[in-house]
């Protein structure tokens, strides 16, 4: 599984799953319609983008902070307490010129708002109706796999993990892939076949095998009933 390839629900997403090629056209993933839920658009995307920076709690430690009320502040920036009390709870996204009215009523720079990632530490959840489900190559009528993103929610991350389920095909059906890294599969369900250096291996439920993602590989399904795993992906260590 390719981890510099395309997860996420929408063509962003598509491109950071790394488990095979997506067409993409026009900023979307083109994938039959009878396979995926509907893609996110570009304003849902924005807006789940910006609130893991949390920009209405910060306005608000400000505000606080300097004991000014919504209305006073309004009066300064020149915008509505409505608006403002909005802004505070996420019902809506700022705009980058009304982030700096308000930062030069703060006296703060615009990287208050984005700058304190590393103080925090990651924590990101994907609820299970989140998740968008892809096939290996959007142009195969019998996709080699199906897979889920389950990292796509977090920002900065050192791995990528996926929910895979593989049909049941045969062995001259995969196709080898490699990419840099590592990758670690843990079974569910059924049996899955894995080819690594011209040797193929079969792992049952509970099997898990780790390998050097940089060598060829590829893998198959081998019951009627479906095959399920736990794919993670990591970057090679600098």
């Amino acid at each position: 599984m390719n981890d510099s390839m395309p997860y996420q629900p929408t063509a962003e997403a598509a491109n950071e799953t790394g488990l095979s090629e997506a067409e993409i056209c026009d900023g979307k993933v083109i994938i039959d319609k009878d396979v995926l839920m509907p893609a996110e658009n570009p304003e849902e995307t924005i807006r789940r983008i910006l609130s893991t920076y949390e920009l209405g709690a910060k306005l608000r430690q400000l505000r606080l902070r300097k004991k000014i009320a919504l209305v006073d502040l309004g009066k300064h920036t020149g915008l509505s307490a409505s608006m403002l009390s909005q802004l505070e709870n996420g019902k809506l996204v700022p705009t980058l010129p009304t982030l700096a009215r308000i930062a030069m009523v703060f006296d703060v720079g615009l990287e208050h708002f984005f700058s304190d990632k590393r103080t925090r530490r990651v924590f990101s959840i994907v609820r299970a109706d989140e998740r968008l489900r892809f096939p290996d190559r959007p142009d195969s009528p019998t996709p080699g796999y199906f897979f889920e993103v389950l990292t796509f929610g977090a920002t900065e991350r050192s791995i990528s993990a996926y929910l895979a389920v593989f049909p049941l095909h045969e062995t001259k059906e995969a196709r080898p892939h490699f990419h840099n890294g590592s990758e670690f599969i843990y079974v569910l369900s059924g049996q899955l076949a894995i080819n690594y250096q011209s040797e193929e291996h079969l792992l049952g439920p509970g099997d898990s095998v780790y390998f050097d993602a940089s060598e060829p590989h590829s893998y198959t399904g081998r019951l009627e009933s479906g095959t399920q795993a736990i794919v993670v992906t990591a970057q090679p260590r600098l």
